[in-house]
């Protein structure tokens, strides 16, 4: 599972000109399923984003997470992080999971995620979505789980 993590001052997601998901302060996870993928994988990631420190305390530091700010996060499928470009010139989706093993992973990370008290908001799974966010720092992470 490979999910590009962004703070936030704001994001959303528009699918067909409606907004389907926005936040205001918080992470901006995009995220992509592998075919080795499985529940393991999903609580590995729910458990990190749930204590990463990457918002600022009041010497500038990285050093409160995304509860300590009143923040949220806002998930969004990306099947492409699933890509690969090592060989070629177009991408590889190899090892990508097909849409009915990816979708019910991506819904349980959301789910954890609520479940842990935080505001998730999300994209729509296979859907052309269109995402806007003001990258706070900017501030961009990869996880790789």
């Amino acid at each position: 599972m490979r999910l590009i993590l962004q703070r936030v001052s704001s994001a959303s997601v528009t699918v067909e000109g409606e907004v389907v998901g926005r936040i205001g302060r918080g992470i901006l996870v995009l995220v992509g399923v592998e075919r080795a993928d499985g529940p393991e994988e999903v609580a590995a990631a729910a458990e990190k984003l749930a204590g990463l420190r990457i918002f600022d305390d009041a010497e500038g530091k990285m050093n409160l997470d995304t509860r300590a700010v009143g923040g949220a996060f806002l998930v969004v499928s990306q099947f492409t992080l699933a890509g690969s470009l090592a060989r070629g010139r177009r991408p590889s989706f190899d090892d990508a999971a097909p849409p009915a093993a990816a979708a019910p992973l991506v819904e349980a990370l959301v789910a954890d995620l609520r479940a842990r008290g935080f505001a998730v908001e999300t994209g729509r799974f296979r859907a052309y979505m269109e995402v806007a966010l003001v990258n706070d720092g900017p501030v961009t992470f990869l996880l790789e789980v």
